[in-house]
């Protein structure tokens, strides 16, 4: 009997079994390639790390980050790109490549930097899975981590400070877009009629682009123009995951979305305006209190209250 494969990984929202990229790349991959994954999604109970999620456990080793897991998978033989020719194998590579130089640093930019969406979606999201008082820490470190990663990649001179690459990562991501749905054409996946690794790739990161409610929805609104890329998403999803991790996506999900993200929004405008208040009575002057002025007793007053002091 082959060993248990466990996947540890953010959940779903939004009709999405997992709002996580890559999270997403993983838990398609192991659908296309008939891998038994047992998904254990994070909520506010986990204890385990959430630094390093998608985390693939088996009985003898713990894998992540995608690209490590899809190889750990495929040594266990499935392998979603095994009909494939060895030039269909170099454009996957290529094209993986180029998502991640030229698409990924526009979605971490409207998840995690974006302010408007990172306080009414994201945040909320994601501090509501996590245990306080971690849930008051650990989103602002992922989009520091986000940042820093975009600046890394794409933080050459002379564009150090985010808002001089800002433009030039949505540009280089609108690119990307356009020649990924080239590519694409009116195939049903990108090599075919069987999904790939690619096909894994591009899903992972365009469905939480496509389906999330952002407030500000600039590279969105591209990606909704290219239907072909939208085709691709609604036909895996409806293929693949009409199931959620744990049985059927319950009635109303959508719904169910609607409601958490009002929620969300209106504890963050409180957690906002309760910051706020800190900030101005911090900021307030504050006044030391006067000391009394101390009375000198005269010399007949010190022997009057000494005698008193004496007397029985």
């Amino acid at each position: 009997m082959a060993a248990p494969l466990e996947l540890s990984c953010w959940g779903g929202g939004w009709g999405l079994p997992s709002v996580h990229s890559e999270s997403l790349v993983v838990m398609a991959y192991a659908k296309f390639s008939g891998a038994p994954l047992k998904v254990n999604v994070i909520d506010n109970t986990w204890r385990g790390s959430r630094g390093d999620v998608p985390i693939l456990t088996t009985e003898d080793s713990v894998v992540s980050q995608p690209a490590k897991i899809l190889n750990f998978l495929r040594r266990q033989k499935y392998n979603a790109d095994c009909e494939l020719s060895a030039k269909q194998g170099a454009d996957t590579l290529a094209y993986i490549a180029l998502l991640e130089e030229k698409l990924l640093p526009a979605v971490l930019h409207t998840f995690w930097v974006e302010n408007d969406n990172y306080f009414t979606v994201t945040k909320p999201w994601f501090a509501s899975r996590i245990p306080f008082p971690l849930s008051l820490i650990l989103p602002g470190r992922m989009s520091r981590g986000a940042l820093n990663r975009i600046l890394l990649t794409r933080g050459e001179p002379p564009l150090y400070q985010i808002h001089e690459v800002e433009a030039q990562i949505y540009r280089d991501a609108k690119e990307c877009l356009n020649l990924l749905s080239n590519r694409l054409g009116t195939s049903q996946f990108f090599f075919g009629d069987m999904p790939s690794t690619l096909d894994a790739y591009v899903f992972g990161f365009l469905a939480p682009l496509y389906k999330v409610r952002f407030p500000k929805v600039h590279l969105q609104e591209h990606l909704k123009q290219l239907s072909n890329l939208c085709r691709l998403c609604d036909d895996i999803l409806n293929s693949y995951f009409r199931h959620g991790p744990g049985g059927l996506f319950p009635a109303g999900q959508e719904v169910i979305d609607a409601n958490l993200q009002k929620l969300t929004q209106l504890v963050n405008k409180e957690s906002n305006l309760i910051e706020k208040m800190d900030d101005n009575l911090r900021q307030s002057p504050q006044f030391l209190p006067r000391k009394l002025p101390t009375l000198k007793l005269t010399p007949a007053e010190e022997e009057s209250n000494s005698l008193q002091r004496l007397s029985p």
